[in-house]
């Protein structure tokens, strides 16, 4: 478990949306020119503080990552001038994927170009669904259209490394929806593709309008339907699912995404970011006043430090690591002490294990939150 220098990633989160889709449970701030301008000045001070400490002992990134909200609330020239302080602060190589969220209506294509020439090689534009129709239940702005508008954009801009975020079991939503939504992409010809199944969280508009009955909840079975058409209909165009939600053309995995599935370090910036470094978890206040005053007065932003133990770092690694397709060695069940707890999994049906690796079945990935809970 020990920290090498190609394991590491930093994330920076950009707290913006132009407006808060119904479905959405994180913390952001609606776009507005004052608070977006407090979050800049505050962003440089937290890059410089963590410089000044040497948070990350002078290694080298291997990813970089602006999420959010919409990281393109903020105009291309402010991004392309955060990436280019990030790339002064901290070392980097002609490797380092360097990726930013966006929305497809919230670019141009000299936006996108703006991006690329600083050095954005992956973009990941939020779809959610190739149907109109299924955007007014979950608040979700702009049109399909939009959407491969922008990734055509974005190819020309020169990104070769584009994702497709969608969400499947909206409200409304039928399998052969969802099955014409994943064809009808394949004409943009992404690299990669993630796909999450509706969850509803509590507090957020969609759980209160389904408590209205204003909308249907989502159908489990219906869900696992169109799991089950994901894998089957991607595969046939030459994607390969490597982890529960995520499927990737030949190369193409997300490199960020892994370190947070195979026990590599990260540092996370702007308000709500989580990070994990030197054994230590720890999250920055969620709330942008707070996090700029911190800031202000030459304090990291930090909350909920946690250092974890060496079985709590090793339990982590079997759990985090179960989330990928090909599973984990049987050396990391071994030293999370779970054997117990893996063979009543095996009995269930939600894990297949070998003598050299153990996975989760199909069945376990339907229920991978599930396996979490009984591992810790």
């Amino acid at each position: 478990m020990s920290p090498s220098d190609n394991n590491l990633g930093l994330y920076v989160h950009i707290p913006f949306c132009r407006r808060r889709c119904h479905f959405c449970a994180f913390y952001l701030e609606i776009a507005q020119p004052a608070p977006m301008a407090r979050f800049h000045s505050a962003l440089i001070q937290e890059i410089a503080l963590h410089h000044r400490q040497d948070s990350l002992n002078g290694r080298a990134l291997q990813s970089i990552y602006f999420g959010g909200g919409t990281p393109t609330s903020l105009p291309a020239d402010q991004l392309a001038a955060l990436l280019k302080l990030v790339r002064t602060t901290w070392p980097t190589s002609a490797t380092t994927e360097v990726t930013v969220e966006a929305h497809p209506s919230s670019v141009t294509e000299r936006d996108l170009t703006v991006l690329a020439d600083a050095g954005f090689n992956r973009i990941s534009f939020g779809a959610e669904s190739m149907t109109d129709k299924d955007f007014a239940s979950i608040g979700r702005f702009g049109q399909v259209q939009d959407t491969a508008a922008a990734v055509q954009a974005a190819r020309r801009a020169g990104f070769s490394n584009i994702n497709l975020d969608l969400m499947y079991g909206l409200p409304g939503q039928s399998l052969q929806d969802w099955i014409r939504t994943l064809e009808s992409l394949m004409t943009l010809t992404p690299s990669h593709i993630s796909c999450y199944a509706l969850t509803i969280e509590e507090g957020t508009r969609l759980a209160q309008d389904i408590v209205r009955n204003l909308v249907l909840p989502p159908d489990d079975m219906l869900q696992l339907d169109m799991e089950s058409a994901t894998e089957r209909v991607l595969a046939e165009v030459g994607f390969s699912r490597y982890e529960i939600s995520n499927y990737a053309k030949p190369d193409s995995a997300c490199r960020h995404n892994l370190l947070y599935w195979t026990g590599g370090e990260y540092l996370g910036l702007g308000p709500s970011a989580q990070s994990y470094l030197h054994g230590i978890r720890f999250g920055n206040i969620a709330n942008l006043d707070t996090y700029a005053a911190c800031l202000n007065d030459n304090r990291l932003p930090m909350t909920d430090r946690t250092i974890l133990s060496a079985s709590e770092r090793q339990r982590d690694a079997l759990v985090f690591g179960l989330r990928l397709l090909h599973g984990v060695p049987r050396k990391t069940v071994k030293a999370a002490e779970r054997d117990h707890q893996i063979d009543e999994l095996v009995a269930k049906g939600l894990l297949d294990a070998d003598r050299d690796r153990v996975r989760l079945t199909s069945l376990g990935r339907r229920y991978a939150d599930t396996v979490a809970e009984q591992l810790f």
